[in-house]
């Protein structure tokens, strides 16, 4: 079991994939930003990061994946 609360480290690595989440979607709102670095920076961080339940599945998300999602949507 994966949790932020007994990982420090993975806590970081959450709260930074959030940000810069947020800042991805902040990017893609203006014509003039290359948004592409940011989405990739987000992707690379959320791949650090274990997947739900130990799956090796493929399709399988990463834990926090429901609030890194929201903040790439600009909730």
């Amino acid at each position: 079991m994966h949790t932020f609360e007994y990982d420090n480290l993975q806590a970081k690595i959450q709260g930074l994939s959030v940000q810069v989440g947020e800042l991805f979607a902040d990017l893609y709102k203006d014509p003039s930003a290359n948004s592409l670095e940011a989405l990739e920076a987000y992707k690379s961080l959320r791949r650090l990061l274990p997947r739900e339940e130990n799956s090796i599945w493929e399709n399988s998300r990463h834990i926090g994946a429901t609030a890194a999602h929201k903040a790439t949507q600009g909730f």
